[in-house]
Formats: structure tokens, sequence, C-alpha cells
């Protein structure tokens, strides 16, 4: 093969080599481009960023009527079922105060509204209202001990125990005054159980639920 031979097969050997690597190239940034970006490559607007579910706030007596003020005889919609408030008791124990509403919901289906202001689990944290809405439950004779109890196949542990003094107003099937033992209980899931009885008589035992912020509206005074 001669000198020149050599020459032009060389140069042509290194053209062919450039154009497949600018053929390569070519094919790879067409096919970058035309592959769809990861989600989390793609910048996103500081407005397009989902921001966390904010919690509800609202302020007892401006954004929702202050459960407190109410009062016998008064119609109210609690979760809404319309009730009439027969009757209330007045409770105090060791310094804590609440009250206890009678409701009547026109089917003989009594229950009891329980509205107490509480402190802060921990220091610093605000007070609350703690507002619950209690069911009878057959007690079938069971007394409230001083451990664990065992009900429907949910663990109950003690809370609070005492006697609380109270006075009633209107329709209560309570003595007008007198004394209160009670026994409270609460499980795992946040449900309470509660027993109470006038000194001497059988106990009766209701289970509650907290109500949330919001749920009970005043539709009338009486």
């Amino acid at each position: 093969m001669t000198p020149a031979v050599a020459a032009i097969l060389g140069l042509g050997v290194v053209t062919l080599v450039l154009l497949l690597g600018a053929f390569y190239a070519t094919t790879r940034q067409d096919r970058k481009q035309r592959e769809p970006e990861r989600p989390g490559d793609i910048p996103l607007h500081p407005a397009e960023v989902a921001q966390p579910p904010q919690p509800s706030t609202g302020h007892v007596g401006i954004d929702y009527p202050d459960p407190r003020t109410i009062k016998v005889g008064d119609t109210i919609d609690c979760q809404g079922v319309r009730t009439r408030v027969l009757g209330a008791m007045y409770l105090s124990w060791q310094g804590n105060h609440w009250t206890e509403y009678l409701l009547d919901d026109g089917t003989r289906r009594y229950q009891w509204l329980s509205i107490e202001a509480r402190e802060g689990l921990n220091p610093g944290d605000p007070s609350h209202l703690e507002v619950l809405l209690w069911t009878p439950v057959p007690a079938q004779g069971m007394i409230p001990a001083k451990t664990t109890l065992s009900v429907e196949g949910v663990e109950f542990f003690p809370v609070d125990r005492g006697t609380a003094a109270f006075r009633g107003e209107g329709v209560t099937s309570m003595p007008e005054r007198g004394l209160l033992d009670f026994a409270d209980y609460r499980a795992a899931d946040g449900r309470l159980l509660s027993f109470e009885r006038l000194q001497g008589q059988p106990w009766s035992s209701s289970y509650a639920q907290p109500l949330p912020p919001g749920s009970i509206r005043i539709e009338k005074k009486g």
C-alpha cells in the first residue's frame, strides 16, 4: 500500500469516527430531552408546595357559643340533635367545679352533658373546656374497683375518685342538694367510663367521648 493510499484511508477512518461520535451525541441529547423528568427534579414555586393542614383554631364565646352559658329550659343542638335542657347539677370536689345538664331529645332517651374548665396537662399549657356527652349503660351490679376495669373487652384505668357536693336545678331525678360518690376511668382510646351514686344508693354507669369545640349550638333561651 502506497503512502498516499494509506493517508486517504486514515483520513476516511477519522472522518467516520467523528461522524459516529456526533450522531451518538445527538441521539443521546435527543433522548434526554424526551425523557419525562422525575417529579423530584422539577423545582416548585414556594406557592405550589403543599402545606400541611393547619389545626383549626377558635375561641369559645367568639367563634362558637360558650356551653357554660346553657340554662335550664334552653333548647340546644348537640352534634346535630335538638335537645331540651331539663335540669342541671352543679358539683364541686376538692376545688374543682363542673356542671352536668340533663338532656331530652323527645324520645325519652336521656343523656347528661358535663362541662368543666380544666388546666393544661403540662405547666404553661392553657386551660381548656372539657365537654362530655354521657350515655347511660347498664351497671349490672358492677362495683367500681380501685384498679383496672374490663368492660365489654375494653380496659379502663382509674382517673379520679371521690365524693362531690352538688346542687340541683330543674328536673334531675336527684335531691335538691346532696353528696354524690363517683369513680372515673379512661381507656387508651380516650373513651371514658364513670360510676356515680347517691350515698347509700346503687351505682349507675355511663360512657362518654369528648365533644369537639363548636359541636354545641344554643338555639333558644328558656
